[in-house]
């Protein structure tokens, strides 16, 4: 089983906006909103949902892995 990382996710979601534009927004830190899209950390429940949010989209869509399942 194959977890896809939510960090990639998080920096898709961003795309062309900087790091600082998106933390000022949701209320943290640039550096924070480094350390999660490079899976360093994981952010509390209230800052899933204010990322969430702010990219119009749900929680489990950016944070809850979709598995593969490879089958031997």
């Amino acid at each position: 089983m194959k977890l896809v990382p939510y960090g990639k996710r998080l920096i898709k979601l961003r795309g062309n906006r900087s790091q600082a534009e998106v933390a000022k927004a949701v209320g943290i830190a640039t550096s924070t909103l480094g350390m999660y899209e490079t899976e360093q950390r994981v952010p509390r429940d209230s800052t899933k949902i204010a990322l969430a949010k702010y990219y119009k989209t749900t929680v489990q869509k950016i944070f809850l892995p979709k598995m593969s399942h490879k089958v031997t």
